[in-house]
């Protein structure tokens, strides 16, 4: 089920990642690339090392092995170049909060040594957010865009999100979608690392969902559920019994009641539906399962 794919040079490649933190696994020999125009989900319970992976693409930790390049720089933390075209909001974003809002943005673009004035001024208007403030007095939504503008205002190549929809209202995460297609469709790259399943299902192309620090998935979300478990039910005009389905290839769990038949189909459908042809099917519901039931199954099956 880890599948990568050919889209010319990639933005973001890990081979063989490794992070120990003494005798405890951070990440271990993660390996996967991103590319330019990618939405790239970044999936796993708490403490399965999507942190780990961040902070070491960017050259915050040291890598225990493996190897790591981001915009074809090996030495993030030293490129200031490369730096500069990388968008990263980590999960817990520590500010200054003795400034204002704006005075901070105003910090953080001088660090870069950009003009982002109007940009600032535009994703502020767009997130409804008052730049007047001082970041002591904000909410945890208005922190989080504050946060938001730092990652987005100097239109990076690349974006890291951590949990960036983290208390804002679901209005404020409608316009932050916009934002994150913006940069898709401009040719940047972005890495999506949350706990909405549901989001990242309609925003990400490719998922990873990782599990105690290793990659069980890597893969387009279309190709997960068309492998993943599907709830068939099967309407007859006569009674039916799970022997006239007995054996069939990618189908488990059948059940009968009257003139119907649920069962659990993985992979292909043919053969199930051939034989209820045969049988006089007059009616057919399947329940697609969400990236959500994708990754609870994943994570139970380990």
């Amino acid at each position: 089920m880890i599948r990568e794919l050919t889209r010319g040079e990639p933005t973001v490649v890990l081979d063989e990642l490794t992070k120990w933190y003494g005798p405890t696994r951070g990440i271990d020999r993660l390996s996967f690339s991103m590319y330019p125009g990618e939405v790239f989900g970044f999936l796993g319970p708490n403490g399965s090392g999507k942190t780990t992976a961040i902070r070491t693409l960017l050259g915050l930790i040291t890598a225990t092995s493996g190897r790591c390049s981001v915009l074809g720089s090996v030495s993030v933390a030293r490129d200031v170049k490369v730096r500069n075209r990388i968008g990263y909001l980590p999960g817990i974003a520590a500010v200054y909060e003795k400034y204002t809002a704006l005075g901070y943005l105003r910090f953080i673009a001088r660090m870069r040594r950009l003009d982002l004035e109007r940009a600032i001024q535009g994703y502020a208007e767009r997130l409804d957010l008052d730049l007047n403030q001082r970041i002591h007095d904000l909410s945890k939504g208005n922190r989080q865009k504050v946060s938001l503008i730092q990652a987005f205002a100097h239109k990076p190549e690349l974006l890291l999100l951590d949990e960036p929809t983290s208390g804002l209202d679901p209005l404020v995460q409608r316009e932050f979608e916009a934002m994150l297609n913006e940069v898709k469709a401009s040719g940047g790259s972005d890495l999506l690392s949350s706990h909405i399943l549901s989001e990242v299902e309609r925003l990400a192309d490719r998922v990873a969902i990782l599990d105690q620090g290793r990659a069980i998935a890597i893969d387009e979300i279309a190709r997960l559920k068309a492998s993943a478990r599907r709830h068939i039910e099967l309407h007859f005009t006569s009674p039916v019994s799970p022997a006239d389905f007995a054996g069939l290839a990618n189908i488990s769990d059948i059940q009968s009641q009257d003139s119907s038949i649920r069962c659990v189909a993985i992979g292909s459908e043919y053969e199930l539906l051939k034989r209820a042809v045969a049988l006089g099917v007059t009616e057919v519901r399947s329940e697609e399962s969400s990236l959500e039931d994708i990754f609870l199954d994943l994570i139970k099956r380990r």
